[in-house]
């Protein structure tokens, strides 16, 4: 009997946004909802280290190794008391890669950088919302399109 190659459901591009109430919250509060607000962390999440990473990636002018990152990582966690979860170096690397794949980071000579020292409004509306988001609402709206076609 032939095996049959399933393919992955691997998407091409995604993007999670959730509405929360305005910001009323400062510093790693604020980013922490931020972060819940695009994605980055899911609702109930106890590993947050993604948003000690953004906090730093935030108020680093210079592009920074991800060695400095863990050790700026970590001073933050300890200067709110937080439990050192997700530190490891591998750990942060993946988070930076994953603010790379929704372009608010960038990695320039092995250091990171927040996109073209761009604001965060900025990066969002250029890179999201004027290119990301329709393209996915486009695809979307093929696939409705399609199914739609099947209704007998």
């Amino acid at each position: 009997m032939a095996k049959t190659k399933i393919s992955k459901d691997t998407p091409l591009a995604e993007i999670t946004l959730r509405r929360y109430e305005r910001p009323s919250v400062q510093g790693r509060e604020l980013v922490r909802k931020l972060c819940l607000s695009i994605g980055l962390l899911q609702p109930g999440d106890s590993r947050d280290v993604m948003v000690d990473v953004l906090m730093v990636m935030l108020k680093t002018k210079d592009p920074i190794s991800s060695d400095n990152v863990v050790k700026k990582a970590i001073e933050n966690r300890k200067k709110h008391k937080l439990p050192l979860k997700g530190i490891a170096a591998s750990n942060i690397r993946r988070q930076l890669l994953r603010l790379r794949n929704m372009m608010i980071v960038e990695k320039v000579a092995n250091n990171y950088r927040i996109n073209e020292n761009e604001s965060l409004m900025t990066i969002f509306e250029e890179k999201v919302e004027k290119y990301l988001l329709p393209s996915i609402i486009e695809r979307v709206k093929e696939y409705f399109d399609a199914a739609g076609k099947l209704k007998g």
